[in-house]
């Protein structure tokens, strides 16, 4: 072998080491940006919009999907070059971290959509409320 061939086949180890350092940055960065347990858990809410509107904000992914888009990007390019001895397990935990954006994501917007809703049912409920205490004042003028 040449010199040159072993300068290139040096480069290319230490490059997709790299580039695995890369991944697994990434990812580590985009499970550090994921909300924690305790955040969506525990509230210190005085009543329901209250508890839903910190829900609503301690399900923020915040830069997770902007760090997982990275781990892949670093990913597709050692995988097309065949870096990794091991490509298998860091798409498992890609795959890990991307799902469980998603169902972060799904619940933020469901918790989103309950903020708005609470609300109304809540008027609409008071709303009834004071239609009934209307019609019970009418029929005890009309039995007087």
């Amino acid at each position: 072998m040449s010199q040159t061939t072993l300068d290139d086949d040096d480069l290319f180890t230490e490059a997709a080491s790299e580039m695995r350092e890369d991944v697994e940055s990434s990812l580590a960065k985009a499970r550090n940006a994921l909300p924690d347990a305790d955040d969506i858990w525990e509230t210190d809410a005085d009543n329901t919009l209250g508890a839903l509107n910190g829900l609503h904000s301690a399900l923020g992914v915040g830069d997770a999907s902007e760090h997982l888009r990275d781990a892949k990007k670093w990913y597709t390019m050692g995988e097309k070059a065949d870096a990794f001895e091991d490509g298998e397990e860091l798409a498992e935990e890609i795959d890990a971290v991307a799902e469980l954006i998603e169902e972060i994501e799904v619940a933020h917007e469901q918790v989103g959509e309950l903020t708005s809703t609470v609300p109304q049912l809540r008027s609409a409920l008071e709303e009834a409320d004071e239609d009934d205490a209307d019609a019970d004042a009418e029929a005890e003028t009309a039995e007087a």
